[in-house]
């Protein structure tokens, strides 16, 4: 196991499609995986018993996300035949097997704990592609099971991206011993308390020592990085110390609304401020580029386009080319949030938005260009989206040069 590597939460790997007979229970009460011989590699051979966490991802927004604790168990059927083995994966019905169809997708992932996450992902969805990128597995020939062993899995390091990922399937990173000289730092610089964003953004750019002419992608995803990294470090330091003072209400009571309004903060904290450092990061791009820009103006029906070029004041000059006129929105996970980008900015046709969300599926980037949104990305997500998605894919660099372009003259 190795500090910011996958290995840190997984030790082993197999996914699979369920094929109607694993899915349906209508034609087998069995509860038992086909093509199970190639797990003995991360298994070994002997009966055993995995606690295990059931969890049923969709893109469905009416679909709720399922979950369930209960068990795996690995033995052989033949156990006592002298010559043979027929080893099998048994599963107990749950809410979350109650969901399994045919074509879905399962993975069954080992923690180092001798537990089980078992991650079953609807057919050619966003969280399926997300799954299958975050363990390096190829979508074809998943007919049988599909083994990722634990000298594999400690070669894959952890980025934001795939930090995402861990977040969307209910795991907490946690950050590396490494980062603490940077918390030191942040807490040298602003005291224990959570900073602006502005402020926060502008010192982690500081901190890496980045030229964003170097690479728009990379150094996007860097700044993104460090700056998620810091965050979570200042974040675990400040809540330790929060519940090392408690939470004690009147006469000895507990403070439980105190708690989970706590609680609540932290999560809402964590959403918000992943969106504007994006659009901080976006904006420190912009501007070493020389490119012009009005960031959050007010356009009609009182909607706030996140980035409008070369500005909101040629937006309402009716007089201005519309040709020249690009909108970008910037969302760090897109899913079904896009559309909200639809109403903004009417005098410019094609959308665009950035996202730092890999492996959307095919039925939404279809129904992104249906409704004339582009999607720009950082080149090291584009390998996360299918061959026949990413030709339509657009890199940060790329986008900055479209606009570089539309600006040629710009305010001479």
């Amino acid at each position: 196991m190795k500090k910011g590597y996958l290995s840190e939460y997984f030790s082993g790997v197999a996914a699979k499609t369920l094929s109607a007979v694993e899915a349906d229970p209508k034609k087998s009460n069995q509860h038992e995986f086909n093509g199970v011989s190639r797990l003995k590699s991360i298994l070994g051979a002997d009966k055993r018993t995995l606690p295990t966490l059931f969890v049923y991802l969709s893109d469905a927004e009416d679909e709720t996300t399922a979950s369930a604790e209960g068990f795996l168990t690995w033995y052989d059927a033949r156990a006592y035949h002298p010559t043979r083995s027929e080893h099998r994966l048994y599963f107990p019905t749950t809410p979350v097997s109650d969901k399994f169809r045919a074509g879905d997708l399962f993975v069954m992932a080992l923690r180092p704990d001798g537990s089980a996450l078992c991650l079953i992902a609807e057919s050619k969805s966003t969280a399926a592609n997300q799954i299958l990128w975050l363990f390096g597995i190829s979508r074809e020939n998943l007919d049988g099971f599909k083994i990722v062993d634990k000298e594999e899995i400690d070669e894959y390091e952890l980025e934001y991206t795939s930090r995402l990922i861990l977040s969307e399937i209910g795991i907490e990173y946690e950050p590396e011993p490494e980062i603490q000289p940077l918390l030191e730092s942040i807490l040298s610089k602003f005291g224990p308390m959570f900073p602006p964003t502005r402020a926060f953004s502008e010192f982690i750019r500081n901190t890496c020592r980045l030229d964003a002419r170097d690479g728009p992608d990379e150094v996007l995803l860097a700044w993104m990085d460090t700056e998620e990294a810091g965050f979570r470090a200042l974040e675990r330091y400040l809540i330790y110390e929060r519940l090392q003072a408690g939470f004690n209400g009147e006469g000895g009571t507990v403070d439980v609304d105190g708690f989970i309004s706590f609680s609540l903060g932290v999560q809402n904290r964590r959403k918000s401020r992943a969106g504007y450092a994006l659009e901080n990061h976006l904006e420190a791009v912009f501007t070493a580029y020389g490119i012009h820009y009005s960031r959050t103006a007010v356009t009609e029906n009182k909607s706030k386009p996140d980035f409008i070029f070369p500005g909101v004041a040629e937006y309402k000059d009716a007089a201005f080319p519309e040709d020249r006129l690009t909108m970008l929105a910037a969302k760090t996970s897109a899913k079904d949030r896009w559309r909200q980008i639809l109403g903004e900015a009417d005098r410019i046709p094609t959308k665009h938005l950035i996202t730092l969300e890999p492996g959307i599926s095919e039925n939404q980037t279809d129904e992104m260009k249906a409704r004339n949104v582009a999607l720009v990305l950082p080149r090291l997500i584009h390998d996360s989206y299918s061959a026949a998605q990413r030709p339509w894919l657009i890199d940060v660099e790329s986008f900055v040069s479209m606009i570089a372009a539309r600006q040629e003259g710009f305010g001479r």
